[in-house]
């Protein structure tokens, strides 16, 4: 049994995650810790978990805790990755994965040094909509893949975006970057998810409109080891009518497009056709990605997504988001 611990019961665990710790099969949630009491009461009684802390250190060194999830500001990822670690606990830790690709090679030291296990929640990836994705490509539907390109636009106050009452998700001491880094971890994922390794990577990132002191607008290109090349562009100061979040996988015999997020189908154009394939989201997103985790914490299966994966995401965001 994987009894886990939470770390930053905030607004993305209300629904997204936290009810699934119990729902998934040899997983119960036992404790979670927020650094306001009240809010960690609250959420506890309302969910209810057995025990809630205040203090973090309290949680990793909770004897009834094997597993450590943890969901605050990518500031706090690394040092709390390392103490769960070093506690013994197996550690499930939110995207991004850290601040910069060099604090991700801190914490695959540590989960090495200490023999315990490390995934990152690019959860994504073990949703229906990109598993279908994932299999149209592999199985030549529509031919070579060739290209692919990304745009997401969005103005600047967005609903894609969680709200916060500090709105750390665009101080970069906090967050590492801006929306860019809060929305495009997902999205690189996905693209070393369906075409491997990235041979070489650049891009170029400003700051547009002087809202905060993050990037506001970002370009990349990926080139894969396969062979595939990608093109993204993150904007987040364009008008409400230019919003967008799509990707176009074009190959040689058709194309695939689809929304990252907040949709359930993607759409097949092939032979003159456009074909809607509707696809099942859960209410808790992360579940099919948690069911993973518990069986990868319980050697019934290899790494859903490892801190190798989340450091080469890291080193592309870094990549990109230059000025």
């Amino acid at each position: 049994m994987i009894k886990w611990g939470i770390i930053g019961c905030g607004d993305v665990t209300e629904v997204k995650s936290g009810p699934a710790f119990n729902k998934v099969p040899n997983s119960s949630l036992v404790a979670v810790m927020r650094r306001d009491a009240a809010k960690a009461a609250d959420y506890a009684q309302r969910h209810g978990v057995p025990k809630w802390y205040a203090d973090a250190n309290e949680l990793i060194n909770d004897a009834d805790i094997n597993a450590i999830y943890i969901a605050t500001p990518p500031l706090y990822h690394e040092a709390y990755t390392i103490a769960a670690l070093q506690a013994g606990k197996d550690v499930y830790v939110e995207k991004p994965m850290t601040l910069n690709s060099a604090s991700a090679q801190n914490m695959k030291a540590a989960a090495i040094a200490s023999g315990k296990k490390l995934t990152v929640a690019h959860y994504r990836r073990g949703l229906s909509l990109f598993l279908q994705i994932k299999e149209a490509i592999e199985t030549g539907v529509i031919g070579d893949v060739r290209f692919v390109k990304l745009q997401m636009l969005q103005p600047h106050e967005s609903d894609l975006i969680t709200k916060t009452e500090d709105n750390w998700r665009v101080n970069p001491e906090i967050s590492g970057g801006g929306l860019f880094h809060d929305l495009a971890p997902h999205q690189i994922d996905l693209m070393l998810y369906f075409f491997g390794n990235a041979k070489s990577y650049s891009g170029y990132a400003n700051n547009q409109g002087g809202y905060y002191a993050a990037s506001d607008i970002v370009t990349g290109n990926i080139l894969f080891e396969n062979g595939v090349l990608f093109n993204g562009v993150w904007c987040f100061t364009v008008p409400k009518e230019a919003r967008k979040d799509e990707v176009e996988i074009i190959g040689s015999k058709g194309s695939i497009s689809f929304s990252v997020f907040g949709t359930d189908f993607y759409l097949l154009k092939k032979d003159g056709k456009t074909d809607t394939i509707k696809c099942y989201i859960p209410l808790h997103i992360q579940q099919p990605m948690i069911e993973w985790v518990v069986a990868y914490f319980t050697n019934k299966r290899d790494n859903p997504c490892s801190a190798d994966v989340g450091i080469e995401v890291m080193q592309i965001l870094d990549a990109f988001d230059r000025k």
